[in-house]
């Protein structure tokens, strides 16, 4: 596990409860109750490891501040400082006009063009890029034994929807035409990234195109129209993501378009039909009840979605392997579940 090495501070806020179950937090319908794996306790380490990350992003600023550029131009700066992943091969590619790394295990366990995941970052569809999310899709890579196709797509302020949504439909479809059969191409992504991988295929449905084998979904954004009880009773444990937050994404990525239009709102979509979707959230995030509400609309379509809540965890984690151990074990969930939904499994 890799230290904080360029941010080192003294003190750190400190969260609150930091093992509270997400049960006890907020209710949860009997639907989802029911398909939720139970998750061991946070460990002290975790803890740590947590507070630590909360200190570090609060002194960088990367998720502070009304201008969204400055806070792109931070959040680079602090990603360019962590460690580049090893044991990964990378390849530049243009996925039908769409800038992106494609990136395989060293050690192949599959033939190249078997499997393939397509990862969209999150960042508030105004900062993330392939150098920011580079460690988490390599480290998916090596975990799932498949390929994983990260993508550089528009971001805001200089575009606005529905460019990020055509940028990943795009490189999806790049998929299909390079060899990977439907049923070996998951759609994986955290954030906002968890909302246009949702998007992607919500999209494919409506035009009656190819479906991906599943999705994952890593603390979504569901509902920009902000209705979530956990937007409440987790606003002191969530310190970067909450109802001003979602406004200034909002603003600045769908402009006058209703918050609660499917398009920019996956939670008042329709999902017949919906591939199988994992869920991963926080116990202390804000959007908890995005993702809990998520899994019943899918549920109630007839589909099929699993839902991990991590104690202790705030938005968007798993972007940290490299600092957070339930980093690194919440990308091996993602990992077994794609594996469990490609049509041709890795060699053990």
């Amino acid at each position: 596990m890799n230290e904080f090495r360029p941010f080192r501070y003294g003190s750190r806020f400190v969260m609150a409860a930091i093992v509270v179950s997400a049960a006890t937090l907020l209710p949860v319908s009997r639907a989802v109750a029911a398909e939720m794996p139970e998750m061991a306790p946070q460990t002290k380490a975790s803890i740590q490891q947590v507070e630590m990350l909360v200190g570090t992003l609060r002194d960088n600023g990367a998720m502070s501040g009304p201008d969204l550029r400055q806070r792109r131009a931070r959040f680079e700066a602090l990603m360019a400082s962590t460690p580049d992943p090893t044991r990964v091969q990378i390849r530049r590619v243009d996925a039908n006009g769409v800038d992106g790394n494609l990136i395989w295990p060293a050690r192949l366990h599959h033939p190249i063009g078997r499997r393939a995941i397509l990862y969209l970052h999150g960042g508030g569809f105004y900062s993330g890029s392939l150098r920011t999310h580079r460690n988490v899709a390599a480290a998916l890579a090596k975990a799932a034994s498949a390929d994983v196709l990260l993508i550089d797509y528009r971001l805001a302020p200089e575009n606005g929807f529905p460019a990020q949504r055509d940028d990943a439909v795009a490189a999806f479809r790049w998929l299909l035409t390079s060899g990977y059969k439907p049923g070996n191409i998951v759609v994986a992504g955290e954030s906002v990234g968890a909302t246009l991988a949702i998007e992607v295929v919500l999209n494919q449905l409506r035009l009656r195109g190819t479906l991906p084998a599943a999705v994952v979904a890593m603390s979504p954004i569901a509902d920009f129209s902000a209705t979530g009880a956990s937007l409440t009773a987790n606003a002191s444990s969530d310190p970067f993501m909450g109802k001003s937050e979602l406004a200034l994404i909002a603003d600045a990525f769908a402009g006058d378009r209703s918050p609660a239009d499917p398009d920019i709102s996956p939670l008042y979509g329709n999902f017949s039909g919906f591939p199988p979707l994992l869920i991963q959230v926080g116990s202390h995030e804000t959007l908890l009840d995005d993702g809990t509400r998520l899994a019943d609309k899918i549920r109630q379509a007839g589909g099929n979605a699993s839902v991990e809540i991590w104690p202790g965890m705030i938005h968007q984690w798993q972007i940290f392997p490299f600092w957070l151990s339930d980093a690194q074990k919440a990308i091996g969930k993602v990992a077994e579940f794609a594996i469990a939904h490609f049509a041709d499994k890795p060699a053990q």
